[in-house]
């Protein structure tokens, strides 16, 4: 696993103390700033590619974290990966790290009692990003704002950012959920994200700010005020028994992961096999609110980079996205884009998508993408490289969860490659922030192009011109997506 490679290049030498027992490696920040040292004014990357090593190195950061750590999530689910999350970060926070949690309202299912119990703790601070439909909002509250504000309503936080003591960050596709990391039994998601640390993290960390002070955002203890005098002392110590029972519980951590975590600081050689060293690398970011708009359009700062970058393109352009619905003038875009250089995409099949909505916008528009010369491709439900991708999948037996994509990768001439957040549909272009990091770079971008070019195989993936995605769907599904193409949900997907 490349990730234990770096953990153990940052890790102490041979000989030097062993980690102290809350995980901590005295040595770790030490060889953190000898490493950034040894490549000054450049920024280090590395792709995760899949679930688990992602979720490892999320534990380990958080591990040894020394002043702060920031995240930033549109999604933070109450399952097992966001029970054992939240614990690492109260773990955090116990060692005297100062922990700032950012999450969007629209999907936040964590119980009013565990939140509350988290903020009650000095080190932890909660916060909510527009909180319009779930948090302190009850149903009638819901359908005004809906009915007096719509677009309001529809504008979310759809950033992904983990970072530790503003110096290393982990920007890209993957919420805190069980299907991010291939823990769910039913739904897994072959998803990427990126490893930052240099100069550029920096900007990374303004963005977290601006968000943090934007008056879009509110203290879960202003959202949730009329309960906040039941958290009394012993209901939040009890919570905090519960999560750290919970994390101890072998049943909660594959063996796998389990052993993995404990070996981390080991000591391994060769960081440079898995970090990439790039002087031009760029955090791209939505200011809070997205736009000036009124309306469901106006697209925004990390629409103009991304169409800046694919419009520059002079010999192919490769993406992965999970959405693919494009307005007229996306169409326009990529029809124009297809009649110079060679445009392909990846994208989920009609059983493999996790999103019949968004699949009925792409329905709409996929004759019309491909009479254009796009040649787009549908990721199957268990495509072949799902037993490489995800390293517990013997364990999940004959009956394989579905493997769908959520990865948001753009790749341009093989030179430049964007991971990120940004989904090809309106709803990224144009309501929800998007976050996402550009680099320039040969080494990252063959990488990363390789990978999607290998989910694009026969084995993997359909041709869309084939039709043979949508072959075999149940009626109950068929039928459903036939309501779903008759309604005008274009601008809102």
């Amino acid at each position: 696993m490349l990730f234990l490679a770096l953990a153990a290049f940052l890790a102490a030498p041979l000989g030097a103390a062993a980690p102290s027992e809350d995980g901590r490696d005295p040595a770790f920040w030490g060889g953190f700033s000898r490493l950034l040292a040894a490549h000054p004014g450049l920024n280090g990357v590395y792709a995760f590619e899949k679930g688990e090593e992602s979720l490892l190195a999320r534990a380990w950061l958080s591990s040894q974290a020394a002043k702060t750590i920031d995240v930033q999530y549109f999604i933070w689910s109450a399952d097992n990966i966001g029970i054992l999350a939240a614990q690492r970060l109260l773990r955090a926070a116990e060692n005297g790290v100062k922990v700032r949690v950012l999450v969007d309202d629209f999907l936040l299912d964590a119980g009013s009692e565990s939140l509350l119990a988290l903020a009650a703790h000095p080190g932890v601070e909660i916060r909510v990003y527009n909180p319009k439909h779930n948090v302190g909002v009850s149903r009638a509250r819901r359908l005004w704002n809906l009915a007096t504000g719509f677009r309001d309503a529809n504008q979310r936080m759809h950033d992904k950012v983990f970072l530790v003591d503003g110096r290393v960050a982990i920007v890209g596709g993957r919420n805190v959920a069980d299907e991010y990391f291939d823990y769910d039994r039913e739904y897994n998601f072959r998803d990427r994200d990126l490893l930052l640390m240099g100069p550029e993290t920096r900007s990374v960390e303004r963005h977290f700010e601006a968000f943090w002070a934007s008056p879009l955002v509110a203290p879960i203890e202003t959202l949730l005020e009329s309960e906040v005098a039941a958290m009394t002392p012993e209901r939040r110590d009890g919570v905090y028994r519960e999560l750290h029972r919970y994390a101890a519980d072998p049943a909660n951590l594959a063996p796998g992961p389990r052993r993995a975590l404990l070996e981390l600081p080991g000591r391994f050689a060769s960081l440079l096999g898995a970090l990439v060293w790039e002087k031009d690398v760029t955090f791209i970011g939505d200011r809070p609110g997205k736009n000036e708009s009124k309306g469901l359009a106006g697209g925004g700062g990390s629409t103009s980079a991304l169409a800046a970058a694919v419009g520059g393109a002079r010999e192919r352009v490769v993406i992965q996205s999970p959405y693919l619905v494009l307005s007229a003038e996306g169409l326009a875009f990529f029809a124009a884009l297809a009649k110079r250089v060679d445009v392909r995409i990846v994208t989920n099949s009609f059983a493999s998508t996790d999103n019949l909505a968004a699949f009925s916008g792409y329905r709409k528009i996929r004759a019309r993408l491909l009479a254009s010369g796009v040649k787009v491709f549908e990721f199957k439900p268990h495509p072949a490289v799902e037993s490489e991708m995800i390293e517990r999948r013997a364990e999940f037996g004959a009956k394989a969860p579905v493997f769908a994509i959520h990865a948001k990768t753009v790749v341009v001439d093989g030179k430049s490659v964007f991971v990120g957040t940004f989904n090809l549909d309106p709803r990224s272009a144009n309501l929800n922030t998007e976050v996402g990091v550009l680099v320039r770079g040969r080494a990252l971008a063959g990488r990363v192009e390789a990978s999607i070019l290998r989910d694009m195989l026969p084995e993997n993936s359909w041709d869309a011109a084939s039709g043979e995605g949508d072959a075999g769907a149940p009626l109950k599904k068929r039928l459903h997506l036939l309501l779903l193409r008759a309604l005008p949900l274009q601008p809102i997907l």
